[in-house]
C-alpha cells in the first residue's frame, strides 16, 4: 500500500477547477513524445501536472494524467494499450481509467465511464474529453504536431 492524500481531498483535488498556470503555447508530443504541462487551481493555491503522452510503435496508444504534489497520480487514462490487473487479480481491459485511490495511489483501474470519452481513436478529442473530466476550465494553449 501507499502513503499519500486522504481520499476526500483527493476528490476534492480531481474535483477543483483547474486553468493552465502559464499562456505559453504548448506542443502536443507525436510519436513516442511525451509533455508536462504546469496547472493550478484557480485559486491558486493547488498545483498541478497535465501529463501527454503517445506510443512510440503504437500511434493509437496513449496517456494522460492529472498529477498533484509532482508525483501523486489522482486520474490517469490508459487507450489503445495493454489491459490492467488490479491489485484483487481483476483485469480491466483498455481503455481504463486509474483514479487516485487511498492507500494505494493509482493501482486500481475501472472501465471508462459512459459517456465521459468520446472518440478515443482521435487524441485531441481524448485530449478534450480528459481536461473537461479533470475539471481544467482554462487548458493550455495546445499546438498540434503533424500526429497530435
Amino acid at each position: 500500500m501507499i502513503d499519500g492524500l486522504n481520499q476526500t481531498e483527493a476528490d476534492r483535488l480531481i474535483a477543483i477547477r483547474k486553468r493552465a498556470e502559464s499562456t505559453t503555447p504548448v506542443g502536443l508530443p507525436d510519436f513516442g513524445g511525451n509533455v508536462a504541462v504546469p496547472l493550478v487551481s484557480l485559486d491558486a493555491r493547488d498545483a498541478f501536472t497535465l501529463d501527454v503522452a503517445r506510443g512510440r510503435l503504437d500511434l493509437r496508444k496513449g496517456t494522460n494524467q492529472l498529477r498533484t504534489q509532482q508525483v501523486l497520480i489522482l486520474v490517469r487514462l490508459d487507450y489503445n494499450g495493454a489491459p490492467h490487473r488490479n491489485p484483487d487479480e481483476e483485469e480491466i481491459a483498455s481503455p481504463h481509467l486509474h483514479l487516485y485511490r487511498q492507500g494505494w495511489g493509482d493501482k486500481w483501474a475501472i472501465p471508462l465511464p459512459d459517456g465521459a470519452f468520446t472518440n478515443l481513436s482521435d487524441h485531441w478529442t481524448t485530449l478534450q474529453d480528459f481536461l473537461r473530466y479533470c475539471s481544467v476550465v482554462e487548458p493550455p494553449d495546445f499546438r498540434r504536431g503533424l500526429f497530435s
